[in-house]
C-alpha cells in the first residue's frame, strides 16, 4: 500500500538542518506516526512521501518556505523585565508563552540585560532548509474516527 491522502504513515527518519546537525531522529524510537494529508507535518515533507510505498526509502530537503517558514524579524522583541511576574530568575533558552492578539505564541528567551529581555516568538527551525532522511514502515487505512478527528488515534 503507498502513501495517499487519508491514509496512516508510520515513517522512520532522521532531520539535519542546514550545518549537517541532526535536529531530530527516530532512531531507538518507535516510528513517527502520521494522517497524510492532515497537515500533521511539514508541507514539504509530506509532498515528498506522497505516493511512496512501504520500505521505500527517502532523501529530501525542504525549503524554509515549505518547512517551518521564513525567519520574522518583527518576532523578536525586547519586553520589560517585570513581564516575567512570578518567575524568579529569567534566563537565556527559557521558553514561555505570549498571549498575542494573534493568540498564544510561543517565544524562546534570547537575551537578558538589567531591565529587559529579549524573545524571539519564530521556531527553532524557522529559516532553515531541512534535510530528512528515512524509510516508510507502514501504511494503512485511516479509521473513520482517526479522518473525523484529523489525527492518528493511539492503538494501544
Amino acid at each position: 500500500m503507498n502513501i495517499a491522502e487519508q491514509r496512516v504513515v508510520s515513517i522512520h527518519y532522521e532531520v539535519k538542518d542546514e550545518d549537517g546537525v541532526v535536529v531530530d531522529s527516530s532512531e531507538g524510537r518507535e516510528p513517527l506516526v502520521y494522517l497524510h494529508g492532515h497537515k500533521n507535518i511539514i508541507p514539504g515533507l509530506e509532498k515528498a512521501l506522497d505516493g511512496l510505498d512501504v520500505g521505500e526509502a527517502f532523501d529530501v530537503t525542504v525549503t524554509p518556505e515549505e518547512a517551518y517558514g521564513d525567519y520574522q524579524d518583527g518576532l523578536v522583541q525586547s519586553v520589560p523585565k517585570d513581564a516575567f511576574q512570578g518567575v524568579e530568575k529569567v534566563e537565556e533558552g527559557m521558553v514561555f508563552t505570549a498571549q498575542t492578539q494573534g493568540g498564544p505564541l510561543q517565544v524562546t528567551v534570547t537575551q537578558v540585560e538589567d531591565d529587559t529581555v529579549t524573545v524571539d516568538g519564530n521556531h527553532p527551525l524557522a529559516g532553515k532548509s531541512l534535510s530528512f532522511k528515512g524509510e516508510v514502515a507502514e501504511v494503512r487505512e485511516a479509521t473513520a474516527e482517526e479522518l473525523e478527528h484529523g489525527h492518528v488515534h493511539d492503538e494501544s
